[in-house]
């Protein structure tokens, strides 16, 4: 690899770092009982998120989940809570990643 191919690599690494670079896992203590709007406006990383999202106007909130059904499902649970809250459908973005066990939120700017 040449010089200037590792130099591009390492800056498009550089942005890609920057543009998600507030993120959270979901641990599994949300999944364990049933959820409701206060134990979602409870939990603390997603107060943190909400409160990063609202206070950066063109930020979107990315839910970021695993390939299997049960973390689809608990990401969509999780927007659905989030738009019932008030959060805007069109500042959430679903994402499938197999890098990812469970739910994790990512700010994007």
């Amino acid at each position: 690899m040449s010089r200037a191919s590792c130099a591009v690599l390492a800056l498009l690494l550089y942005l890609a770092a920057t543009v998600s670079a507030q993120s959270a896992d979901l641990g599994p203590e949300l999944w364990d009982r049933p959820r409701s709007a206060q134990a979602i406006l409870a939990h603390p990383q997603l107060r943190e998120a909400v409160a990063q999202l609202q206070a950066k106007p063109a930020a979107r909130l990315r839910l970021a989940h695993g390939t299997r059904a049960e973390t689809q499902a608990q990401a969509e649970e999780l927007r659905a809570w989030l738009i019932a809250l008030a959060v805007e459908p069109s500042r959430l973005m679903l994402r499938a990643d197999a890098a990812v066990a469970g739910v994790r939120l990512e700010l994007v700017e």
